[in-house]
């Protein structure tokens, strides 16, 4: 077990204090709806209650019991990473209406621009993908697994 690196207690602290400051942006908005708001926080409650110990525990099953610590911190960091990702790009190229004409078919009636919105799914989705393939590509074939 010695082999075995942890994430430290104070990595993850901090991924989560830079996540729930992330979270707090949306404050700065133009107009807040309540009913709006209350829905984005349980979507976003349900979605972390998916990943965090659902996924993490799923893909822990299907690994070697000495390797089950290190899926669940991996999928913990990347849902911090995805958290922020999400914030920082995801969510204005997914929604952003700038640039967009009625009765007129442009970029920008696919990819929205770069204006402080929040929410959505599909970019995180295509995101995770991309990302995993990339990872699975650059690591390439186990060695020594029976």
């Amino acid at each position: 077990m010695k082999s075995l690196r942890m994430i430290s207690p104070r990595l993850v602290g901090t991924c989560t204090l830079l996540t729930l400051i992330a979270m707090a942006l949306p404050a700065a908005a133009e107009e807040l709806d309540s009913g709006d708001t209350a829905w984005m926080l349980t979507s976003t409650a349900l979605v972390l209650f998916m990943t965090i110990p659902g996924l993490a525990l799923f893909y822990g099953g299907l690994v070697r019991a000495k390797n089950v610590l290190s899926v669940l911190m991996q999928c913990f960091a990347l849902t911090c990473l995805t958290t922020l990702l999400w914030i920082a790009y995801g969510y204005s190229l997914a929604f952003d209406t700038t640039g967009m004409v009625g009765g007129e078919t442009n970029l920008h009636s696919f990819v929205g621009g770069f204006k402080l919105d929040f929410a959505g799914g599909t970019v995180v989705h295509i995101n995770a993908g991309i990302a995993a393939l990339v990872a699975a590509l650059m690591l390439g074939k186990r060695q020594g697994y029976l």
